[in-house]
């Protein structure tokens, strides 16, 4: 697949824990301005990706380059990343959870984070702990999308919300990032998000069976994501 504005260049990229691979000799290049689905069943490998990309474990072997460099300082920097659980401060009014992210990085987007809680009616001064799980998700969804990042990392954005509030939270996705960014978002939910889905990554047992455009697919199989991976991950 031709690719321009490489974000992520992976190279031979092996993640084991023991005897198991959790991610084995992955060969990938992700470019801008694209909507990237990463598919798979549980324990497949896409949270294990999702950090290696983010620097938040190393790579057993190979090597992956986010904005051509290694995750470090730089990528963090370029990386808004939206992990698969909870990881706010309950005790935090979504207030201060906007001014952290406003010192932590540079380029957040306080008056885009605001329409956002408005949009949702999410009042700033409530505590986390006094929202509902769904709504604190919003609330996480909200402070990564409102930064101006070239990459969105995005573990089961849409997991946790109601079937109601998805295509809300599918368009602030895709309204609230550059044309030269790109999100990667893993999910289980592929009927859900295979609109806005410009390519997709089929992993399985840690290994990439597929990495093609929705267009092709769709073209060549004659089926949509949602049946093809129904397919290929029949039990």
């Amino acid at each position: 697949m031709e690719q321009k504005n490489e974000l992520i260049v992976c190279a031979g990229l092996t993640k084991t824990y023991g005897s198991v691979k959790a991610l084995d000799n992955l060969n990938l290049t992700l470019s801008g301005g694209r909507f990237v689905g990463l598919l798979g069943p549980n324990g497949s490998g896409k949270t294990t990706l999702i950090k290696l990309i983010n620097g938040l474990i190393q790579p057993t072997a190979g090597s992956v380059l986010v904005d051509g460099q290694a995750p470090g300082v730089h990528t963090h920097s370029v990386v808004s990343y939206l992990p698969d659980r909870a990881y706010l401060n309950d005790w935090m009014r979504v207030s201060d959870l906007m001014d952290f992210f406003a010192d932590f990085y540079a380029d957040f987007d306080r008056v885009k984070a605001n329409d956002m809680l408005q949009s949702l009616r999410i009042n700033a001064l409530d505590r986390l702990k006094t929202l509902s799980k769904g709504t604190k998700e919003k609330v996480q969804l909200i402070l990564t999308m409102s930064r101006k990042a070239k990459l969105f990392l995005l573990d089961e954005p849409i997991a946790g919300v109601d079937p109601a509030a998805r295509d809300y939270i599918l368009n602030t996705i895709l309204s609230n990032y550059s044309e030269d960014a790109a999100v990667l978002l893993s999910t289980h939910l592929i009927a859900d998000i295979e609109r806005v889905l410009d390519e997709v990554i089929f992993l399985k047992n840690g290994v990439m069976t597929l990495h093609e455009s929705v267009d092709t697919i769709r073209e060549e199989h004659g089926k949509s994501v949602d049946m093809l991976f129904r397919e290929v991950f029949a039990c």
